[in-house]
């Protein structure tokens, strides 16, 4: 073991997590691509779980970057004006905004996701007078108290300590049946109905790929009828596109094929487009009754981040990146629908764009093919409640052959796993 490694397992907190899937040091990074102290280069198929959707270390995002630092410019401002925030705020409507037709202000709520599901929670509640938020089973919003409330996930709710109320949880699509309506059929009843038990909600909260519960696909559909339900009861939607958002799906955010504007949107990961910190709650200007300061944070703005994410807007003044995305969605589909259908054990593919995913009956497997792929140079994690999902997220910017490569790696892990598990099958 390295000493760097060692310092780490001496030093950091039993909560670390991913070090010890991945059990090397990194050092150094480029587009799709990780090296470590010893010099082993590995293909990135997690990208900081969709921090970054345009590489490591994009070159003309990282050269803005430096441009500013060079020149002494103001890096830390809480909400104080800056020019970086304007310039920000003037791409983010002229690029992303007024193509689609929305009209939104823009909220700093702090650096990470769970802030910015933390303000639309607290916003929904504000603006209704209601206290009740809907989510959905497997849904997985934060580690803070308000998003744990609204997070399907048992082990990481326990970690909360105290009780998580004011939610109620609803099936998502295809919960109990695929390609049913049922979940809104009993979502419906539950808000028409005076003797349901559930309190008429401020909001309904879902992500329309769930990530980090196991790669579950909203139909458009599903969505569209969603928001005309929850559309007579007055109650919200708050769309939680901080994973899938960005160009993860294709499109910049991953609702727009349904056609729907979301009440609030949240964003984060891949929106600075570098690694930095940043997040935004986008909230329908009707809703933005906020009083000045009401919620805030010491870190509501990053300038740094700003920077970095205006510069990464350059990639959706046209629809290239899009169309790139929707290209090799098609190579990851064909490849992972072959490996599906050639491996010896029980699996579906599931997964919209750049987010896919290999679920597997047997949940021990897809910890053992991710434990294989890195073996073989390609870091990849799992999802799922119990890990059960082989999941794929890719850089969107990866190169045909970093991603055939990844490709291939896969393919040789699971054929190798499900042969062990066969034969421990035959043995047993």
């Amino acid at each position: 073991m390295s000493h760097n490694l060692e310092t780490i397992n001496r030093l950091e907190s039993e909560v670390r997590s991913y070090v010890r899937s991945f059990p090397t040091v990194f050092t150094h990074s480029r587009g799709a691509r990780l090296i470590d102290e010893e010099g082993r280069e590995y293909i990135d198929f997690f990208a900081g779980a969709g921090v970054l959707n345009y590489g490591h270390n994009n070159p003309e995002i990282k050269s803005a970057l430096m441009d500013y630092l060079s020149e002494d410019r103001i890096v830390h401002s809480l909400d104080m004006a800056s020019e970086a925030r304007a310039r920000f705020l003037e791409r983010f409507e002229e690029v992303i905004m007024k193509p689609r037709g929305m009209d939104y202000k823009v909220q700093f709520p702090g650096p990470t996701g769970t802030n910015a599901v933390e303000a639309a929670l607290k916003i929904a509640r504000k603006v209704t007078g209601r206290q009740n938020v809907i989510s959905f089973t497997n849904g997985f919003h934060g580690m803070t108290l308000g998003s744990l409330s609204v997070t399907g996930n048992a082990m990481k709710r326990a970690g909360a300590g105290v009780p998580l109320s004011n939610a109620s949880q609803m099936p998502f699509d295809g919960y109990l049946e695929e390609d049913s309506d049922y979940s809104l059929e009993l979502l419906e009843h539950m808000l028409s109905d005076e003797g349901s038990g559930v309190d008429k909600p401020a909001a309904v909260i879902l992500e329309t790929v769930q990530a980090e519960g196991g790669v579950n696909v909203a139909r458009m559909e599903w969505l569209k009828k969603l928001k005309a339900i929850l559309e007579p009861h007055c109650v919200l939607l708050i769309i939680d596109d901080i994973q899938v958002g960005c160009g993860r799906t294709g499109p910049f955010f991953s609702f727009e094929p349904a056609g729907i504007k979301p009440d609030i949107v949240c964003l984060s990961k891949s929106l600075s487009g570098f690694g930095l910190p940043l997040a935004v709650t986008l909230i329908k200007p009707e809703l933005d009754q906020w009083s000045p300061g009401e919620h805030n944070g010491t870190f509501r703005g990053h300038n740094l981040a700003f920077v970095t994410a205006a510069k990464a807007l350059d990639y959706w003044t046209n629809d290239d990146l899009k169309h790139e995305v929707e290209r090799k969605t098609e190579i990851i589909e064909s490849r992972l629908d072959a490996v599906v259908e050639r491996m010896s054990v029980e699996g579906t593919r599931r997964g919209r764009g750049f987010i896919q995913g290999i679920a597997f009956e047997n949940a021990e497997l897809a910890g053992k093919v991710s434990e294989e792929c890195f073996k073989h140079g390609l870091v990849i994690e799992t999802a799922g409640i119990d890990d059960q999902v082989l999941k794929l997220l890719p850089p969107l910017t990866i190169s045909d052959e970093d991603l055939e490569k990844g490709l291939s790696i896969i393919e040789e892990a699971v054929t190798k796993v499900a042969n062990d598990a066969s034969t421990d099958r035959k043995v047993a």
